[in-house]
């Protein structure tokens, strides 16, 4: 009998970004703006508090993601309207962001993505930010 080799970061997030439409920044403010996504910035609050915040970004600690997002759940944030929501996650250089986005889909957010490059992208980007 032989074991499974176990799966590493780089093959786990290669597999999770195969099944994501990730977006530039560019066209993630472009979708907020039109009101077609919910951009969620899930960086913790240090990150916040030295590089700024997104304007139209809900903030919520990754750690209640699939709570505040869950259209079902009990502890959902007001903007969590339904599944085919657009939803756009954030953090701060993409990476935990495609691990959360796959999390909401397992909750059945089929529109569930992630901004590619994070934060850091949004802002080198030009894009708004705020202190």
């Amino acid at each position: 009998m032989s074991a499974e080799r176990p799966m590493g970061i780089d093959e786990l997030l290669e597999r999770v970004r195969s099944d994501l439409d990730r977006v530039e920044a560019a066209d993630a403010h472009d979708a907020a703006q039109a009101g077609e996504a919910l951009l969620v910035d899930i960086r913790y609050a240090a990150l916040r508090d030295r590089d700024g915040l997104i304007p139209c970004a809900l903030v919520v600690e990754r750690n209640e993601l699939e709570w505040r997002l869950d259209p079902q759940g009990s502890h959902r944030a007001p903007k969590a309207t339904g599944h085919d929501l657009r939803v756009v996650v954030i953090c701060n250089e993409g990476y935990a962001s495609s691990l959360a986005a796959a999390s909401l889909r397992q909750l059945g957010l089929r529109r569930a993505t992630d901004l590619v490059g994070g934060f850091q992208a949004w802002r080198a980007a030009g894009l708004p930010v705020t202190s």
